[in-house]
């Protein structure tokens, strides 16, 4: 999916048909992605699971998980071979839709202290800094990484 390119995106549920699909993404873009019993208990808690497709192809996806008056983003993940064609951008944007539509006031997230790239799209969409969860994460050296926790204000 090129910039230029005007491929008919389309959101379509997160099912369980689709899994298998979704974790051969997860796996390729995470050192340590979800496993099919983290999206499966995410589906059966009723989080807001949507797949971005381009026909039948897989771009990405995200988990949001309702609160009283806020969304927190549990997962968002763009294939890596449709990385920096703004598939997140799409995504956050029908994040933030929903959210609204869901009386939040603001939608929250962690991000890796490292991933500077994920935290440019953020800041990009508006996100802002309000804190760390130390050692929030697993690292692939078998210590742990900080959480940059982030929130947009609706």
């Amino acid at each position: 999916m090129q910039e230029s390119t005007t491929l008919p995106l389309q959101f379509a549920p997160l099912v369980p048909e689709w899994l298998d699909a979704i974790l051969a993404v997860e796996q390729r873009t995470h050192d340590h992605p979800w496993n099919h019993a983290n999206f499966a208990d995410a589906l059966q808690a009723g989080n807001h699971a949507r797949m971005l497709l381009a026909h039948d192809t897989l771009l990405g996806y995200f988990v949001a998980m309702p609160g009283v008056q806020e969304a927190h983003l549990l997962n968002i993940t763009v294939a890596p071979e449709y990385q920096g064609q703004g598939c997140a951008r799409v995504m956050l944007n029908a994040l933030t839709l929903w959210a609204r539509a869901q009386q939040a006031q603001c939608v929250w997230l962690e991000v890796r202290s490292g991933n500077a790239r994920a935290l440019r799209v953020y800041e990009a969409h508006g996100y802002r800094r309000v804190g760390i969860r130390k050692a929030y994460y697993p690292a692939t050296n078998g210590g742990r990484e900080d959480a940059v926790v982030m929130n947009l204000p609706l």
